[in-house]
């Protein structure tokens, strides 16, 4: 089960001026309001068997946990009335968090079975920014930028990868994600040539430092970041 671009946002779309624009909006927070208490008894039923989770603290749940929970609770759960409490779940806010962040997948006895694919923590990570910037008139979108450009690194995937696994169709959010893939382009290129300087040198990094006039800390810190940059990009592949 994952999330995807047409997760519905907590503020409702806003309609052209019209008579009856006001009653379009107050139908939507309406409707919502109502899934959302018709799916309070099985979100319950949820927790007090998976605190885990469905607890304080959300997990990303497994692709086809639908499936794993009709399959052990046949005699606790209606496939309909499941179905829709799951997708209120992960249209919540705290789901949508656990995502952004790119926690493991994770099955009913809480073992991480797979990572979120790159284009699910950056659907997760849109939509937070979308229901944020819907509460304010301040301009978010360099945080969206930072947060896009670390989803992006994380994936080890190449820009022109990237892009396809996502495929921005929002104008105003590709305009980001470019700027994003940008500043990512220019600091890894910065993190692999120090990196590159510091193995050939054979020194520690508090002795490449001295030598260079570098901080250690920067030293240490492309060091680790090419690390994980390989590591992702082995297991994209």
């Amino acid at each position: 089960m994952t999330t995807s671009t047409s997760l519905s946002s907590e503020t409702p779309a806003q309609t052209p001026a019209a008579p009856e624009a006001p009653a379009v909006k107050s139908e939507g927070r309406t409707s919502l309001a109502d899934r959302k208490q018709s799916a309070l008894p099985v979100l319950e039923q949820l927790f007090g068997l998976y605190p885990h989770l469905f607890g304080a603290e959300f997990l990303p749940l497994k692709r086809g946990i639908f499936q794993d929970l009709l399959a052990r609770h046949p005699e606790v759960f209606q496939r309909d009335s499941l179905k829709a409490a799951l997708a209120v779940h992960v249209r919540s806010t705290p789901y949508l968090q656990c995502v952004a962040a790119a926690k493991a997948r994770h099955d009913l006895d809480g073992v991480a079975v797979e990572e979120v694919a790159p284009e699910h923590v950056y659907q997760a990570v849109v939509e937070l920014h979308r229901r944020r910037q819907a509460r304010t008139k301040d301009d978010l979108s360099p945080k969206l930028r930072a947060q896009l450009s670390a989803a992006f690194e994380a994936s080890g995937l190449s820009p022109q990868d990237y892009r396809e696994r996502v495929q921005p169709g929002d104008e105003a959010i590709a305009a980001v994600l470019d700027e994003a893939l940008s500043e990512s382009a220019g600091r890894i290129a910065r993190q692999e040539a120090l990196n590159k300087a510091f193995e050939a040198s054979g020194k520690s990094p508090r002795e490449f430092a001295e030598m260079y006039g570098v901080q250690e800390r920067d030293v240490i810190k492309s060091a680790l970041a090419c690390k994980r940059r390989a590591q992702a990009a082995s297991a994209a592949t």
